[in-house]
């Protein structure tokens, strides 16, 4: 009962950052993609030493959560400048279908990092979404990739890393809130003090006042960062890293539906027939058909 309501609190998760495709395009017309990660990851630390800022008292006692929160920052904050960096280049249900390939390559470094294979129904479920994720990203010849595109696929390579540290150093806490909870304050905040670090050197700072930028900000930082990675860190102690990675595979999906409603971007047909084999991979494992829990 706990793992289905920790995979469904995934999938509202999934739901959120499918929807801020769209809305994190449409600011970085407005300002510079370092600050505008500055931004969201301070909001999303604030946010998370008010909520739990009791937390901090027992910083001593679980050096595993600062450890774990400090390494899947630095992978956090490099999938994240690597995605917002890429969607400048490319359209934004490309972005969410590339950025989705993490999600394959999740029980690809698990085999190779922690040698832990991945059971028949979840390589069953991988198969049928790396299939959709084929059809709904190469419509046209390699040649055509862009520079976007390239910065998203480094992307997903740092967000499956994250999502696997992330649920190596989860499991290992003991079962309080305050580890969990500790873990996401340290993982955003390294992910805010990388940004601020860099983005004063590294770009010219942009920023001009809008109410969409300000509402993506806050909807990415309050939303689809302090309370979407909490959830996370507290979700994968009740699953596999494997299993969150296929749940989020929908998100591709929740993007294009986004887009399509909110700016008219829609997809081909055989991009469609992608997106229903993710939804199958994913229901495939769900199911568990051929017995593997």
């Amino acid at each position: 009962m706990t793992r289905g309501r920790a995979e469904a609190a995934l999938v509202c998760n999934t739901l959120i950052w499918g929807a801020t495709f769209v809305v994190v395009k449409d600011a970085l017309s407005q300002i510079s993609t370092l600050l505008f990660l500055t931004l969201r990851f301070s909001v999303a630390a604030v946010v998370l030493l008010l909520l739990f800022r009791r937390s901090w008292s027992n910083v001593r006692s679980v050096p595993s959560a600062l450890r774990g929160g400090a390494i899947t920052g630095c992978f956090l904050f490099l999938g994240y400048y690597l995605q917002t960096l890429g969607l400048r280049f490319t359209s934004a249900p490309k972005s969410a279908f590339l950025t989705g390939l993490a999600s394959v390559m999740v029980p690809l470094l698990a085999l190779c990092v922690y040698r832990n294979r991945p059971r028949a129904g979840e390589m069953a479920g991988i198969v049928a979404a790396t299939a959709g994720m084929a059809l709904m990203t190469i419509e046209g010849p390699l040649h055509g990739i862009n520079r976007g595109d390239v910065l998203t696929f480094g992307c997903a390579v740092a967000f499956a890393a994250h999502m696997l540290a992330l649920g190596h150093y989860s499991s290992a806490l003991n079962p309080n809130a305050v580890s969990f909870e500790l873990m996401s304050m340290v993982q955003i905040a390294t992910a805010a003090v990388l940004a601020l670090l860099l983005y004063g050197w590294t770009e010219t700072p942009v920023f001009i006042w809008s109410v969409r930028v300000v509402l993506a900000v806050l909807v990415t930082g309050i939303l689809a960062t302090a309370l979407a990675f909490t959830v996370m860190a507290w979700a994968q102690r009740y699953t596999t890293s494997t299993r969150t990675a296929l749940i989020y595979l929908l998100e591709p999906v929740f993007a294009w539906m986004t887009s399509y409603v909110l700016m008219g971007e829609g997809l081909s047909a055989r991009a469609a027939a992608g997106a229903m084999l993710i939804l199958g991979g994913v229901v495939l494992v769900e199911l568990k058909p051929f017995a593997v829990r």
